[in-house]
């Protein structure tokens, strides 16, 4: 199996509101693929037609080489869960529950519930109906992991969750990952996934906006560069810099500012022949590159991408 997950003009509308528009992917075996986009952008409605929650109005899924609509049975032996509204009986305590969804899925553990409550701090004494939002995500969270699934599904993981609690989470991903495991993951939340994802896609109004490594993302984008020399330059020694723009020496002659799109390569020839004190470049961050594409740009590629 090449592809774990294999979607192809996958869309859906209700009535006349567009929920998902021809959207075309492939998530390798093995590896983290974060689903960027704000509330309503389709997140939810893709995982939905993953698991045969909702059907399409048009296009094929395959997951796990297995179709959702016919296979869906089997193919829920193998996929580990968390729906971004999960809900839970509030009538047993955490333990009683977490113990009989791993009966239903043919046993699981005890150790390893009790594994992974531990990590995530939750009690399983507590009766659920008296849990927070947090704690309830904590419950979501370990009935998703906690079978080994080939296949983590995971909407909004980290709803309510404290930063402790959130980079645990962000570990289980890493430690599923080098098992061999692979993880789609829905968030609004750029840094979370910029942190563990392999590859990105990034949805807008329910089509596909870009889709490939957050390095790759980054290419092209503008970053502010700050040097300081340790003695002073011409003020002509960069007037012809590949790639850079507003490149100004201050009076004295000794700190460079300015802007660099794509490669830093011809920057720094054009830094070796003078003595640098300090170098500094701001690196994009994924969230700017999100927001980049949601003011318009759009970069969906024409057929699957591979990258």
């Amino acid at each position: 199996m090449d592809k774990a997950i294999e979607l192809r003009e996958l869309t859906k509308t209700y009535g006349s509101r567009r929920g998902l528009t021809g959207l075309t992917l492939d998530v390798r075996p093995g590896e983290v693929f974060g689903f960027l986009g704000p509330n309503g952008a389709g997140k939810s409605t893709t995982i939905r037609l993953l698991l045969d929650l909702i059907r399409p109005t048009a296009g094929t899924a395959v997951v796990l080489g297995l179709d959702p609509r016919t296979d869906g049975v089997a193919l829920r032996r193998r996929v580990g869960y968390l729906a971004g509204d999960f809900v839970c009986d509030g009538r047993q305590n955490v333990g009683g529950y977490l113990r009989f969804l791993g009966a239903l899925r043919g046993g699981v553990a005890r150790a390893r519930i009790d594994g992974l409550a531990d990590r995530l701090g939750l009690d399983q004494s507590a009766r659920i109906k008296k849990l927070s939002k947090g704690n309830r995500q904590k419950v979501g969270l370990v009935q998703a992991f906690m079978h080994d699934p080939e296949l983590l599904i995971l909407d909004e993981p980290t709803s309510g969750l404290d930063p402790l609690v959130q980079q645990t989470f962000l570990d289980l991903v890493a430690e599923a990952a080098r098992a061999g495991q692979t993880v789609f993951m829905s968030s609004h939340i750029m840094a979370e996934v910029e942190a563990v994802a392999d590859r990105v896609g990034i949805i807008r109004d329910g089509r596909l906006v870009a889709l490939d490594t957050v390095a790759s993302l980054r290419t092209g984008t503008v970053r502010d560069i700050e040097v300081t020399f340790a003695v002073p330059v011409p003020a002509t020694a960069f007037e012809r810099v590949p790639g850079a723009e507003r490149l100004t020496l201050n009076a004295a002659g000794t700190v460079l500012t300015g802007t660099l799109t794509g490669s830093p390569d011809p920057l720094i020839k054009a830094l070796a022949g003078h003595s640098v004190a300090t170098l500094r470049a701001t690196e994009p961050a994924l969230e700017e590159l999100f927001q980049r594409y949601y003011e318009g740009a759009e970069a969906a590629p024409s057929t699957p991408a591979s990258a």
